[in-house]
């Protein structure tokens, strides 16, 4: 746990700095899990559709996708959504370095979550950042 907690910390940099970084981790690590409790003790009834039309907003989704950090309260905020309008977003966590961080920077500019990649049509991008502007573009697609 300590590993964790210290890994990616470089001792040279300001030394409050890494005191506050080390702070912020080490909260993380500790209430993460007691947000991913209650994330679950909350989860919210879906949306139910006939068959046909769950079919039709599958189809639809399959062009979204969620960047988001497991622990985020933003990003929970948003999957509770996603649950309450029954929809099936692939989502990526983005929080530790690697291809789907690396997407994420490289497609909408900077890491910051949640974040939904809109795939249109045309194969065109579009990338909205914030819990409320994504919840915002799913009601008005899905309600």
């Amino acid at each position: 746990v300590a590993q964790a907690i210290l890994q990616n910390i470089n001792p040279l940099e300001n030394p409050m700095r890494t005191v506050i970084r080390l702070f912020f981790r080490t909260l993380r690590l500790v209430l993460g899990p007691f947000v991913l409790l209650l994330e679950w003790l909350q989860a919210p009834k879906g949306v139910r559709r006939t068959p046909e039309a769950q079919q039709a907003v599958d189809a639809e989704t399959r062009k979204l996708t969620l960047y988001q950090f497991r622990t985020c309260p933003f990003c929970v905020k948003v999957r509770q959504e996603l649950r309450r309008l029954s929809l099936d977003i692939d989502s990526r966590d983005a929080q530790r370095a690697g291809e789907h961080r690396d997407a994420l920077l490289a497609g909408g500019g900077e890491v910051k979550v949640p974040c939904l990649r809109i795939t249109g049509d045309d194969g065109s991008e579009r990338w909205l950042y914030e819990s409320d502007a994504i919840i915002a573009f799913l009601r008005s697609r899905f309600a």
